[in-house]
């Protein structure tokens, strides 16, 4: 898989493939909650498990800094409802 980073200063984790860019999209709402809001795959890099690696990276993330989670994109909720390990992290 390639490699995902976070950048704070768009409020995002991003994976580049192929000059082409898929990401997860959050807002801040407080000190200890972020609204994981928008998971974007471009059609180019569909099928090659890119949004799920967004939503694993993003969901990792969160737990190691003490975070809870609001999953507005059903693509988020969806993968927390089918694994016991984040549902610790819901808001």
């Amino acid at each position: 898989m390639t490699d995902i980073t976070h950048n704070p200063a768009t409020q995002r984790f991003e994976a580049t493939i192929d000059e082409h860019t898929g990401f997860l999209s959050y807002e801040v709402i407080d000190d200890d909650t972020l609204n994981y809001n928008h998971t974007i795959v471009p059609k180019e890099l569909g099928g090659r498990g890119l949004g799920t690696a967004l939503v694993k990276h993003a969901l990792d993330y969160a737990r190691d800094n003490g975070k809870k989670v609001v999953p507005s994109c059903s693509f988020v909720a969806s993968y927390i409802d089918r694994r016991d390990e984040y549902q610790s992290l819901l808001a």
